[in-house]
């Protein structure tokens, strides 16, 4: 009796001892699974097509085959895009919305959803287990993706009432989020109210010189570096890049002194702006940039071992195709003799009347005599149609096609890299990001 006692007891003491090593490795496993940071890029308006113009252009001309991106080295699913109201295609706003809060909402829903109704964002989530919160973005800060992660507001349009949001949503008596970076001075200082002096009474650095930024050191902070969103890639002369050393200024000040680490959301912002033009030079200046930034945030993730990265579009825009008029070809070598955007070829040519000029300043191959009187025409007589005279010649010229000036409804690509990166993998709807994001802020 007394055998089968001290059996049963051992036996018991065994099977305690393999429940608690078992229960100590499901944790340990948990915590691996489990990304301390979470970077989550949003490459705006950037369609399958953009991705792979980018690798063709980006590509050395010399060598074959063309070569991977580091898009291509993180590629894992795609994901649908339709927004709540029966449209199919999405705005900015409902995808933020969706991408932000992992809810289906209405064209133009700013972290609300079809009722009006706030949603949680994973940005406020990430705020309430104490980690940083950022967002970085080449539009106005309170533009509608950066909004839909920060603030609540039934349409996108109310720029000043999403700004003073920005202040007023808080958590803890602090506002949700830590750092902004971007533009839009023109909705922060205005007349009936100064946002910029409010954050910094709540003890916020503030910068408005991009290329100044260390003169943020910490956190709380706040940098405006233009009236809206901050100049195209391509026109920004001796410095085309301007979302990178944002990114790699904010993983710096993020990553600082916090254990339970940050929540951020980058955004390439403009290739949708270039893509609304239908400007090719333009769209592929901020896919550079776009995949600059992505490659510093990569080997953050790869150096740091706690970091999830993910990466995805709010939808594609302008219907983008590689050839176009029943051309088999793409003469992605001439898009790169291209060196300013559509809108400063206008204005320059609308300011000095001077076609050629202005083409050869920018342009390093010439108009034939057609090109010239299309576009000294719309000059002299018709300044509306001046734009659209000039894609056309540079869309014909580099054999690009567009079908859009606005978003379509293709499922777009999902890229992550890190910490929990399988779990975006296959097919999935925009929501599931979110929603996948919001199982790692338990």
């Amino acid at each position: 009796m007394k055998f089968r006692s001290l059996t049963l007891a051992l036996g018991v003491a065994l099977l305690s001892s393999s429940c608690a090593t078992t229960q100590q490795s499901s944790t340990q496993a948990k915590a691996q699974q489990t990304p301390k940071n979470i970077i989550f890029l949003i490459g705006d308006g950037m369609g399958v097509e953009h991705t792979t113009a980018y690798r063709d252009y980006a590509d050395d001309l010399t060598t074959k085959p063309i070569d991977e991106t580091v898009f291509d080295s993180m590629l894992v699913g795609m994901a649908s895009t339709y927004p709540d109201d029966h449209t199919v295609v999405t705005d900015s706003a409902a995808a933020a919305t969706a991408l932000s809060a992992g809810i289906k909402s209405y064209n133009g829903a700013i972290g609300v959803d079809t009722h009006k109704e706030p949603l949680e964002t994973v940005l406020e989530k990430a705020k309430q287990l104490g980690k940083h919160t950022a967002v970085v973005v080449t539009s106005q800060i309170n533009h509608a993706t950066p909004a839909a992660f920060i603030a609540h507001n039934e349409k996108r349009s109310n720029y000043d009432q999403i700004a003073d949001n920005y202040l007023s949503n808080t958590y803890q008596g602090k506002p949700v989020i830590d750092l902004m970076m971007g533009g839009g001075t023109k909705y922060f200082i205005r007349e009936d109210r100064n946002l910029v002096n409010e954050f910094k009474q709540l003890g916020y650095q503030y910068s408005d010189d991009i290329q100044n930024l260390d003169v943020l050191t910490r956190l709380p902070a706040l940098g405006l570096y233009a009236p809206v969103g901050l100049p195209f890639a391509i026109d920004s002369g001796e410095h085309p890049r301007r979302l990178a050393p944002m990114a790699t200024k904010a993983l710096e000040l993020l990553s600082k002194n916090n254990p339970n680490g940050f929540f951020v959301m980058m955004e390439g912002s403009q290739i949708d702006w270039c893509s609304h033009a239908n400007d090719i030079a333009c769209a592929m200046g901020e896919m550079d940039d776009f995949a600059a930034t992505l490659k510093a945030v990569k080997a953050f993730a790869e150096k740091d071992g706690e970091t999830l990265v993910v990466v995805t579009a709010d939808h594609s825009t302008g219907g983008l195709s590689i050839g176009a008029n029943g051309q088999y070809l793409w003469k992605r070598e001439m898009i790169k003799q291209i060196h300013a955007s559509i809108d400063t070829l206008a204005a320059e040519m609308t300011q000095n009347k001077d076609v050629k000029a202005v083409w050869n300043k920018h342009i390093d191959f010439a108009l034939t005599d057609d090109e010239f009187n299309r576009i000294n025409d719309a000059v002299n007589n018709n300044i509306k149609g001046l734009k659209p005279a000039l894609r056309t010649v540079i869309n014909q010229r580099t054999v690009t096609g567009w079908t859009s000036l606005g978003h379509s409804g293709g499922d777009v690509q999902v890229f992550a890299y890190g910490v929990g990166a399988e779990k975006f993998a296959g097919h999935i709807d925009n929501t599931d990001i979110a929603n996948t994001i919001f199982s790692f802020l338990k």
